[in-house]
């Protein structure tokens, strides 16, 4: 089975036809000098980085507002049955009204639609806080923010860093109704958190600036890409950019137990003076400031389309000699003020429609073995994700602490310095 990737966040500020008023933007966010941004067949094992907010019901400092007017004591279920069943639930976040997210860019593996079809089918509406965060950015809030009305609800983050949520004690476990479809691999056995869509590490190229465009880690270290090489964030902060050094770890010698020769490529091509420390957003890719991106595949390949349409060839490869994939987690906040809510969008992503949503943005689900067998997802969107040659391992939770801790002792000193 082929399995997926973690982000740095893009923002574009047009929720694309979202309905007035139920997507709120609060504008708030972190203070990280990047946000992370955050798309075969899920058969075939891949190196996996697994890896707003205004309500009038206050929550607690140990949890959020409970019952939602239901009865049931939503804040500590860690299932739909727990509380008294999905009619239960869907009653309980109705009654709760409002949902707090953070760090979800409208155009990151079609959270856009994930959002309004959720608002639109539940009569929830959405508070959406700093859509350009990054997974750091949301531990931060859900720290700084402990019993206030605006808090995040949920959160969608890099594995490594649900990973540390979980051991700050900031994680509501909680099973959704799928969870048996879900990859011992790639959930928390308590339900802490779970992982949800991913995607390959893949090289995005502005054809019409760069002219051939390079689908290797070592073309990248071509002179002719002489400051065009960039990220999708800073890696100690976002996920996807540590997928980036990660993949450049596999590409030049390195393993899941040893992330170092992906910074020394990294300080190989700041040497050479083809990276960028500019890190992508979309604006950066429209204007050509970052000509080369190294991000996910479904990301870099949402600018196809806009830009052919201003003339610019945008292309994505997958590189040949560092194939790496990571999923992003959901996770619940133990300190959310819309318990009832907050557990529901569980329901909702996890359910078919949640996870077609997520294919046809070009991620791939978590769940995509069970529906295929099933027969429920998407043909359609399924036939468009690309073919990805070869496989690889998952990293151990030990291996994942291990790499961050060395990219995070030496990334800033050695690239960023």
């Amino acid at each position: 089975m082929q399995e997926y990737p973690a982000r740095t966040a893009r923002v574009r500020h047009n929720a694309r036809g979202r309905p007035p008023g139920a997507i709120r933007s609060t504008g708030e966010g972190g203070t990280t000098p990047g946000g992370l941004v955050r798309r075969t067949t899920l058969r075939a094992a891949v190196a996996v980085v697994t890896a707003g907010m205004t309500l009038t019901a206050c929550g607690s400092d140990d949890g959020g507002s409970g019952s939602g007017g239901s009865g049931s004591d939503w804040a500590t279920a860690t299932s739909a049955e727990d509380g008294g069943g999905m009619d239960a639930l869907v009653e309980a976040a109705k009654a709760e009204g409002e949902l707090n997210v953070i760090a979800l860019p409208p155009d990151w593996a079609n959270y856009g639609e994930m959002l309004e079809t959720f608002s639109e089918k539940y009569d929830i509406e959405i508070n959406s806080a700093s859509p350009d965060g990054s997974s750091q950015d949301e531990l931060n809030a859900v720290e700084s923010q402990r019993g206030q009305d605006r808090a995040p609800d949920v959160l969608d983050l890099g594995t490594a860093f649900a990973r540390q949520a979980q051991g700050q004690d900031l994680l509501a476990p909680y099973k959704v109704e799928t969870w048996d479809d879900i990859p011992e691999g790639q959930k928390d056995a308590d339900g802490h958190w779970f992982n949800d869509y991913g995607g390959y590490l893949s090289i995005g190229c502005n054809a019409t600036i760069v002219g051939k465009c390079p689908t290797s880690f070592e073309e990248l270290l071509d002179p002719r890409y002489a400051g065009q090489v960039a990220l999708n964030g800073n890696p100690t902060q976002a996920a996807a950019a540590f997928g980036g050094v990660w993949a450049a770890a596999l590409s030049n010698g390195g393993s899941l137990d040893d992330i170092g020769p992906g910074i020394d490529f990294f300080a190989e091509l700041k040497d050479a003076g083809n990276f960028n420390p500019v890190e992508s957003t979309p604006a950066t890719i429209d204007s050509g400031e970052t000509p080369i991106v190294l991000d996910w595949d479904y990301l870099n390949a949402s600018y196809t389309e806009d830009l052919a349409s201003a003339g610019t060839t945008w292309e994505v490869a997958v590189p040949s000699d560092g194939l790496f994939g990571s999923y992003y987690s959901q996770a619940i906040s133990k300190f959310a003020p819309h318990p009832a809510a907050a557990r529901l969008w569980q329901e909702f992503l996890y359910s078919d429609e949640g996870q077609n949503i997520w294919l046809k943005g070009g991620a791939r689900p978590v769940r995509l073995p069970a529906m295929e067998d099933a027969g429920t997802a998407d043909a359609d969107a399924l036939a468009k994700l690309p073919t990805v040659e070869g496989s690889a391992e998952f990293p151990t939770e030990e291996q994942e602490t291990a790499a961050k801790q060395v990219v995070n002792e030496r990334w800033n000193a050695e690239i960023s310095g």
